[in-house]
């Protein structure tokens, strides 16, 4: 079993930058698919951003321009470098690691966006 551990939430202003990380707790294979997803109160959990172990990148309409996606395979880490931070991407923020059937997720980030 693997253990996803986000880090680097809380407050920040709008137009402000923030940067979480997520932490395997062990040696993940770069097969593996790790995304950042965030569910904000009343609506459903969304994808925000993914990178393949090979460094293949997505990102979604609401964050392109504004959120890097990036990631350490030699520490099976991800990070999400989110700037130009907007009220609406407020929510908590998870990570996920993706392989065929096998699925992982970490405990969830609050990210709040506010003056």
């Amino acid at each position: 079993q693997v253990q996803l551990v986000e880090s680097g939430g809380g407050l920040v202003q709008p137009g402000g930058s923030q940067r979480l990380a997520c932490a395997a707790s062990r040696n993940l294979p770069t097969i593996y698919t790790m995304a950042w997803y965030r569910q904000a109160p009343g609506n459903e959990r969304e994808l925000v951003a993914s990178i393949t172990g090979g460094g293949s990148t997505g990102y979604s309409d609401s964050v392109k321009g504004r959120f890097t996606v990036s990631r350490d395979n030699a520490r099976s880490t991800i990070y999400l470098q989110m700037n130009n931070l907007r009220p609406e991407d407020t929510a908590v923020y998870y990570c996920n690691a993706r392989w065929f059937r096998t699925d992982y997720w970490g405990q969830g980030i609050q990210v709040t966006v506010s003056s």
